[in-house]
């Protein structure tokens, strides 16, 4: 139960389903002064205090599960570690696969429960997983890097319904949280400015901007800021002769350099991904198999073709991609169902 209201009424179905159901907050900081505050639905200091009122009005248990020292090694230090190596990584996505259905699930099985039930909006079919009906809330792509293990002990009551379905049975169940505003920001950077919080763990490090001939056009402080596809931010120097604006096209951290350049060089039309993941309901494709691809949370999907070799994943779009970065996640999908996930090692 993370406090906000996808979970407590998540919770509170189960109840009422007559499962014998614990609830659970998770403590992610040693310092949670140190994580941002307000009330936004995920990770805030207030958000232990709504999770227990919502637990007490279901008439549930609830407890607070200490995770900070597996949190901060699993997800905020692979956080820095992505950036720090030219990657764009997802620490929600993250954090789903090595917090909640790795530690916690483990503890639970451990402690004797059949099962974790969070508040994604996903839907599961006998352990397949696929998307909400509610569109614009689906969070099937950040669970896409869960096995079929894990998947087996998950259970998702929301993914059936659509975000205003679920604030008006909160309301009706009389939980505070009913129009508790959603967490859009990474819980661990207080302030929202995740330059700043990469300055500080990684030091600054003076750099060149480069356009595609090589030739510099302004400075940095740390490739570390920057993600591809980026246009906000670059305080480049130089204007291009058309005055079109610049994004960001790749990171080399070695280097330290970002090269920029116009949008259309940001298309792509193959992908190889590495680490994959198959928990659809076939097996990997070891042929071009057709299907589909998203490639960042809530963002655009593209027909494919996909196919296993040598133990990576290549993704052959059907139109080009842009802004597609390495440590993203390419989850695969049939229609709604989730066939498979793999992290995104390179594009071409």
């Amino acid at each position: 139960m993370s406090g906000g209201v996808d979970s407590a009424v998540a919770a509170a179905r189960i109840a009422e389903a007559g499962h014998d159901v614990t609830g659970v907050h998770l403590a992610l900081s040693a310092n949670p002064q140190s994580y941002r505050t307000g009330a936004r639905g995920c990770c805030t200091v207030e958000d232990s205090r709504d999770a227990r009122r919502a637990a007490d009005v279901i008439g549930i248990p609830f407890y607070i599960w200490d995770m900070a020292e597996r949190f901060h090694r699993d997800v905020v230090e692979d956080f820095v570690s992505e950036y720090a190596a030219g990657r764009t990584p997802n620490p929600c996505l993250r954090c789903n696969e090595k917090i909640k259905f790795e530690a916690v699930l483990d503890r639970a099985l451990a402690l004797g429960f059949d099962a974790v039930a969070t508040g994604h909006h996903a839907r599961l079919t006998d352990g397949v997983l696929s998307r909400s009906v509610d569109a614009g809330k689906d969070q099937s792509y950040v669970l896409g890097v869960l096995t079929r293990e894990q998947l087996s002990r998950a259970i998702f009551p929301l993914g059936g319904s659509t975000k205003a379905e679920v604030r008006e049975e909160a309301a009706a169940r009389d939980l505070a949280v009913a129009d508790k505003p959603d967490s859009h920001d990474v819980c661990f950077i207080a302030d929202g400015d995740t330059r700043g919080f990469l300055a500080r763990r990684l030091g600054a490090e003076q750099g060149p901007i480069v356009d595609e001939s090589g030739a510099v056009v302004g400075s940095h402080a740390g490739a570390y800021g920057f993600t591809v596809g980026q246009r906000k931010g670059l305080r480049i120097d130089r204007p291009t002769a058309d005055g079109r604006p610049r994004y960001v096209l790749s990171i080399e951290p070695v280097s330290n350099t970002v090269t920029v350049g116009p949008r259309s060089s940001l298309a792509v039309g193959s992908i190889v991904a590495e680490r994959p993941v198959w928990n659809g309901p076939a097996g990997p494709p070891h042929e071009p198999l057709a299907c589909a691809v998203q490639l960042r949370a809530h963002g655009e999907v593209y027909g494919c073709r996909a196919q296993l070799s040598g133990g990576e994943l290549h993704i052959e779009l059907d139109s080009p991609a842009t802004g597609v970065a390495a440590g993203q996640a390419a989850v695969l999908y049939d229609g709604d169902t989730v066939i498979g996930s793999a992290t995104i090692a390179s594009s071409s």
